[in-house]
Parts: structure tokens; sequence; C-alpha cells
């Protein structure tokens, strides 16, 4: 009977995964509560010692020793004390006076079960608590159990967590059985129920741990979230910054095509999340909270923490989101209140407010950087001052030189127009037209004789642009030179830029059109005139 009662106590411990001891006291406290149960035992004070080795059981009447007696239940005087028990015996002590005999019944029994049973669950969930015990602030995937009407059981292995309805987000469905990430929030001791875990779904962390599981720069460093603002289920905007050179943030966080921010939209059930870059600039880092809208312009105030964005009208309602959503989560994340106007009703023409640098701006600046900026300023206000009276002068140079060259540019156009007229007399003799007279018929043409007319129509003209695609090709080299022909000196400065040799050309090439233009309508008009060809 001994060695069975060590083998339960063995496999009891084992199958708990407790110590022996916290089995052994949890025994001892239930057997405590059996024999008070017990009329020989009412009214007094008991103690259980159980041997470990051999599994007996001694019950003692436990007395407080005082100067006078009271209850003589569960009192003792100190003259009693020191002669039948303890010779040292003093105020306040405590004495096993005598031993009961083990007579516990059936009631007591199923009493000692019970309290077993309950204390081994609150030593189980004790040493389970103490293993989550610093944890706090990590993601944990827990297994919803049941769902009560105002928290979630969910399970994470060896303990249960409470989802709080203040936890939940409200656009979520919670199915039971269902996997979710969790973020334990904290451990509460002051339970009436024991220690409880208390998870949640709607913590910023939360979404600060899931890209720290998905980005690997964020976890190793190399890019840091600053802020966040979350409205749980509908939106949220996470502002980053490189700590790293040649890292790309913005990027890193939303990975090739998506992937890594789309995980992280999947784990919360489709939240739109916005990311944007950190700048220590105010005015920049507030332009970019206010994403996806356009801003003009924003004004700080150097007094509060006001700010002032102007918009365009059209981009008022994106600014400022639905129901003013947008808005506030660019206040919540810049921690500036975000004042939003159209341009309509702000004039963008007056010179916005000067802000005076932050502390982090002037830091940044050292004193050979400041000196280099004044330096640049005042050499280049000097070169505008400079520079002015310059231009005038030139200008006064050049403008008696032009008159003096319009005289010449005269002569040189009468004698080109004169070179043009006899080139294209001379075009005309060579390529006569060959156009001849052909009756006309009358009568209406069937569609297949229209159809092969229009074949042949189009043959002709591409067969026309070929040819008058290399006319100019076969213009001779002393068209070049026509102000030699006019005159016998040769003219000095007659051709002297670019655009009069393109002048040039564009008259040819314009004529050479028109004659052409002539030549294709004349014969369509004869093609039309002839006699169609039936098809055998």
């Amino acid at each position: 009977m001994k060695s069975d009662f060590l083998v339960a106590l063995t496999q009891l411990a084992a199958e708990r995964g407790l110590p022996r001891d916290k089995v052994m006291s949890a025994i001892e406290v239930a057997l405590v509560s059996a024999f008070k149960k017990d009329s020989v035992t009412e009214g007094r004070n008991i103690s259980v010692r159980l041997d470990p080795g051999s599994g007996d059981i001694q019950v003692d009447i436990i007395k407080t020793v005082v100067e006078t007696v009271e209850d003589p239940l569960q009192e003792i005087s100190v003259a009693e004390a020191r002669e039948a028990y303890k010779a040292t015996a003093d105020v306040g002590d405590t004495i096993a006076t005598e031993n009961l005999p083990n007579s516990a019944g059936r009631i007591a029994a199923q009493t000692a079960k019970q309290v077993v049973l309950q204390r081994l669950r609150e030593a189980e969930k004790e040493i389970i608590l103490s293993e989550f015990e610093g944890r706090e602030g990590e993601i944990i995937t827990a297994t919803i159990q049941r769902i009560e009407p105002t928290k979630i059981i969910v399970d994470m292995g060896r303990a249960e967590a409470i989802l709080p309805i203040s936890q939940q987000v409200t656009s979520e469905r919670y199915r039971q059985g269902s996997m979710l990430k969790v973020l334990l929030q904290a451990i509460d001791k002051e339970s009436l129920r024991g220690p409880e875990l208390i998870v949640s779904r709607t913590d910023e962390l939360l979404l600060k741990r899931l890209f720290e599981q998905e980005v690997p720069e964020i976890y190793s460093g190399a890019v840091e979230i600053v802020s966040i603002a979350r409205e749980s289920g509908s939106r949220s905007k996470v502002a980053v910054r490189a700590r790293q050179d040649g890292v790309d943030p913005v990027g890193s966080c939303v990975g090739l095509r998506g992937v890594r921010i789309q995980s992280i939209v999947n784990e919360l059930q489709g939240e739109k999340i916005d990311i944007l870059e950190w700048s220590k600039d105010p005015n920049r880092y507030i332009q970019n909270a206010l994403s996806p809208s356009q801003v003009h312009r924003v004004i700080i105030s150097t007094t509060s923490d006001n700010a002032t964005a102007i918009v365009p009208d059209r981009h008022l309602s994106l600014a400022i989101g639905k129901e003013g959503q947008n808005a506030r989560l660019a206040a919540k994340l810049t921690g500036w209140k975000v004042d939003i106007k159209s341009d309509l009703d702000v004039d963008l023409t007056k010179e916005p407010e000067q802000v005076a640098p932050s502390a982090v701006e002037e830091e940044s600046l050292s004193d050979g950087e400041l000196l280099k900026k004044l330096t640049a300023s005042i050499e280049a206000a000097r070169s505008e001052i400079v520079s002015e009276p310059t231009l005038e002068s030139e200008a006064d140079v050049t403008e008696p030189h032009e008159q003096n060259e319009a005289g010449q540019s005269e002569t040189d156009e009468d004698e080109l127009l004169a070179a043009m007229i006899a080139e294209e007399e001379a075009v005309k003799v060579e390529n006569p037209s060959s156009a001849e007279e052909t009756p006309v018929v009358e009568g209406a043409l069937t569609a297949e004789e229209e159809l092969l007319l229009l074949e042949e129509d189009s043959l002709v003209d591409d067969v026309e642009e070929e040819e008058f695609g290399t006319d100019l090709r076969e213009v001779p080299e002393d068209i070049w030179s026509i102000h030699r022909a006019g005159s016998g000196q040769q003219t000095v400065g007659a051709i002297r830029f670019a655009e009069d040799i393109e002048d040039l050309r564009g008259g040819i090439t314009a004529r050479k059109g028109r004659k052409s233009s002539n030549q294709s309508s004349a014969n369509r008009n004869n093609r039309r005139n002839r006699p169609a060809r039936r098809r055998r």
C-alpha cells in the first residue's frame, strides 16, 4: 500500500508537470480540510504531516501558548506548555498537544479529493504563469477555444488566455477552432479566479511585432519604426526611417511586389496600412503623413503645436478622409494638431511664415557649413548686381548690328527667289505631263469594277510617292549655291544660319509638293474616265 502511494504520487506529479513537493503540500492541505469535517476536531486547529517515503499520515492538534487561557480548544497556558510539552515554550508559540487517530470517513475522503484537485490546478496555473512572466508584448499564436458574450477564451498550449471585448476588432469574425496571432498584453494577478493572461488584437504593438517578424531589416535594426497610428480593423499609418546607409525604408517594408506587407494585411484580415518615410522636418513629415493626398504647403505655428496643411481643392476630401480618419491618423502619427484647408480658401501668393529651425536641425549644421551657406548667398547676390548692366550693354550693341544685316538679307532673298523660279521652270521642261485625255464613259460601275479601280489607285499612289520621294535627292548640288548665279561676285554672309538652309529646302519641297499633288489629281481623273476592264 505504501509503495502504491509513492507510485501514485510520482505519476500524478509527472502528469501535471509539477514537482513532488507541490503535490505533497496540496495533499496535506486537502487532508486538513478532510479532518476538519470530523466532529472530534471541530473547533480545533490541526496539522497533517505526510511521510513521502512510507505514506504515513500524522494528525496533530495545535494550540497557541498564552498567559491567560480564554479558549481551551485552541489555547494553552505558559506553565502547562512548559511542564507537559516544551520547557522553553513562550507566549505566542504553537505546540502540538496530541495526536488524533487516522479515522477519516467517506465524506472526508471526497472532500480531500476535491481539495487536492483544486490545489493541483492552482499550482499548475502558477507554474505556467511564471513561464509567461516577463513576456508581455510578445506575439503568441492561439486557438479560439470558446466564445462568451464578454470575452473569448483562447488556448495557447499549456495555458489559457482571455481576449476581452475591449481588445477585439469589431470588423473581425471569430470562430471556434480558428487560429490567430495575439499580443500578450498583461498578466492580471488580482483577479478573483487567480492570475489570468490578457491578450489583445487592437494594440499598436501588435502591428509593430508583425513588421518585425516579416521584415528582416526591422528585426536587425537597419530600419526603425518611429511611430504608429492605428484604428484597428480599418486603417493604420506607419512612419519608418533608415538607420543604415543605402537602405530604402519604405521599400523594405513593402517587399518585392508587396509580398511582405500583404502577409501582414492578411493576418489583420484586410486592414489597410500606409507606410511613409519619417522626416525630422515637420513640414515634410506632415506632407508624408497626409498621403495619398497632395499637399501644396504646410504652415507651422511657432507658438503652439498647430499646423495648417493647404491642399488642392480636388484633394480636400481625400486629405480629410472618411469621417476625418486620414487627418486624425496624421495628427496622431506626427503629434501636431493638423488643420486642413483648400487652396481656394488661402492666398498661395503670400509668403509662408518662417519657422525657427528645430534643435535637431541646429545641431546637424556645423559652424563650417553655416559659413559656407552665408558665403554662397553673398556671392549670388553680388553676381546678380553685376550681371544687370552687362545684359543691357549687350542689348545696345547687338541692335545696330542687326539693323546693318537687314538690308543685306533683303538682297539675298531676291537672288534666291530668282534662282528658285529658274529651277522650277527647268523641272517642268524635263518632266512633262504624260496625261492623255480619254473619252468619258457614261454608266454606273459594278462592285467588281469599283474594287479593281480602288486597287489600281492604291498601287499608283505608292509609285508616285516613291518617285516624288527621290526628287529631292536628284536635285543638283548647284542649287545650294544659287547666290552665285544672280551676281558675278560672292555674297558674303548670304546664308548664315541653319534656319536659312531649312527655309530654302522648305521652299523647293513645298513647290514640288504642290506640283506632285496637281499631277496626282490629274491622274486620278484620267483613271476615272477610262473604261473599266471586266474580269474574265
